[in-house]
């Protein structure tokens, strides 16, 4: 027993000295549950809402106040016509409108009756739904506290634009496909580059008559052209099976999905740059590309609802703008111009992986 005590004693030794396996035993865990604990809701909160105000009196700025006191919601921009509508959707910075009818309070008075239209952007079906259900809500609360001394009535429309039937299909589709494309070429690219150094191969490789750079397109390549088949099969089922719209064009498409490869394969590249084994790509492919795009990208879980520090983290991720590009190309058919912030991200983070791996691997040969 005291020989077993020393070895169990000399394996706790070894444990809490290597810091990686500290890391897992401990950090894992923590970094799992608050990532999760954090993200994994189905409540919306702030969702930037605008509203269309034809009436400006008494009762839609009531309505207007009440929907700015509730959490649900973050009011502050107003739009003049409903051919604004189309384009602030677009944009992606709003994800409904509510639209208050000419002479509002004189029907409400006169008639009993007014409407509100909730128009919504519904590429996150769930998100469209649940801010259709709140506002629903809200505006019911509202008549309830008003009808019992006016016996008012306020008909309540819902219009959901880019996906009406709210076929959950249309934001499975590019989630999918962002997931697919991330995985492949940055967690295989990583995993490929320190296969060849852990085995001794890459050194090989190196000294060769070709010169780096042209061993590095040539491991990476195949990755390129898998990826862009992958692609073009789930956009070609999304489309010929499940119904998926392609409003856009497919050139611009193709550009976007091909930049984003080059995205995901230069952050594989750099994984593999500070990795020396193939265990180590794999932990930190799986802790910082698999989790991260699944939870933060938008893919499943509203953004707008997560605590701030983790929407800002959010940013760092290629995914979550590749989402935004590949629904408002298929669902909304935008254009360059409406799409230029998020493919410029992409284009800073292809170069500064790049760069970083550059500055990396000549570290290395130094």
């Amino acid at each position: 027993m005291k020989r077993f005590r020393g070895f169990v004693k000399k394996e706790f030794f070894h444990i809490f000295r290597d810091k990686r396996s500290l890391f897992i035993l401990f950090g894992m865990p923590i970094a799992q549950i608050l990532l999760f604990g954090f993200a994994i809701t189905n409540e919306i909160n702030n969702v930037e809402v605008a509203i269309l105000d034809y009436a400006k009196d008494s009762e839609s700025e009531k309505i207007i106040e009440k929907l700015k006191a509730s959490d649900y919601f973050n009011i502050e921009n107003e739009i003049t016509n409903e051919k604004a509508i189309a384009s602030e959707f677009k944009k992606g910075k709003i994800k409904a409108v509510l639209l208050f009818e000419k002479d509002f309070t004189k029907k409400l008075q006169t008639e009993k009756k007014a409407t509100i239209q909730v128009i919504t952007d519904a590429t996150e079906p769930n998100i469209a739904n649940t801010i259709a259900n709140y506002t629903q809500s809200i505006l019911l609360n509202y008549q309830n506290q008003n009808s019992s001394a006016n016996n008012i009535g306020i008909n309540i429309q819902t219009r959901m634009l880019y996906n009406p039937e709210l076929k959950s299909v249309f934001n499975f589709v590019p989630g999918v496909m962002t997931v697919i494309l991330m995985l492949v070429s940055a967690m295989m690219t990583s995993i490929s580059i320190t296969r060849e150094k852990e085995l001794g191969t890459m050194e090989v490789l190196l000294v060769s008559p070709l010169k780096p750079f042209q061993v590095i397109i040539g491991k990476v390549f195949p990755y390129v052209f898998l990826s862009i088949i992958n692609a073009i099969v789930i956009v070609s089922m999304g489309y010929f099976i499940f119904g998926m719209p392609i409003n856009g064009s497919l050139f611009l498409l193709a550009f976007e999905s091909i930049l984003f490869i080059v995205t995901a394969l230069s952050l594989g590249i750099f994984i593999s740059t500070i990795s020396k084994t193939q265990q180590t790509a794999m932990m930190i492919s799986l802790m910082g590309l698999m989790l991260p795009v699944i939870i933060l990208s938008g893919f499943i879980f509203p953004i707008a609802s997560m605590p701030l520090p983790m929407q800002v983290m959010s940013n760092i991720i290629p995914a979550k703008w590749f989402i935004i590009i590949v629904k408002s190309i298929m669902l909304k058919g935008v254009g360059l111009q409406y799409i230029a912030k998020e493919t410029m991200i992409l284009v800073v983070m292809t170069s500064v992986f790049i760069g970083l791996s550059i500055k990396k691997y000549k570290t290395r040969l130094e």
